[in-house]
């Protein structure tokens, strides 16, 4: 088997963006951390109910929307549920099914956490590229995406802020 090497380039890219893996997560943990008392991914799991309708998601897909498995979904959900910021309650269309519906404490926390949350992602990367190279890097994540995910799974989660053409 011949191996396909990379580039100089190649590698350049290949090791920033391994930089940037490696460093984003815990600066985005640290900044909800110390002024919202959430992890990031405490954060996106409450976005994503306070914009899904009626601010409830079933376990699955919210588990789908995350990338997580339902395992670490559970764990998740089980205590922020400890907290007040989500329950979990029955889908009224499917009796085998589990709702995460935020709660007003749930909702009220995403309203606080959001502007600081926003604001470390305006200094930290949006406002550290143009304009273009911001529509770039969404074309750029979104074909790295497609090979990681070439079913979709996360799809309708990725597109859900894409502008209308």
């Amino acid at each position: 088997m011949d191996t396909r090497w990379l580039t100089r380039e190649q590698v350049a890219a290949w090791v920033r963006l391994a930089a940037v893996l490696e460093l984003l997560p815990t600066a985005l943990d640290s900044q909800l951390r110390r002024d919202a008392q959430l992890t990031h991914f405490d954060y996106y799991v409450l976005a994503l109910l306070s914009e899904a309708p009626q601010r409830t998601m079933r376990m699955a897909k919210l588990a789908q929307s995350t990338t997580a498995t339902l395992a670490r979904l559970s764990h998740v959900v089980q205590r922020l549920e400890g907290r007040g910021l989500l329950d979990r309650v029955p889908c009224p269309t499917d009796r085998r099914a589990t709702n995460a519906r935020l709660t007003e404490a749930g909702w009220q926390k995403v309203q606080q956490a959001a502007p600081g949350h926003v604001t470390f992602v305006r200094d930290h990367v949006i406002d550290a590229l143009t304009p273009d190279q911001v529509i770039q890097l969404a074309d750029i994540t979104q074909a790295i995406l497609h090979r990681l995910d070439p079913d979709a799974g996360r799809a309708d989660t990725n597109q859900l802020h894409d502008s209308p053409d």
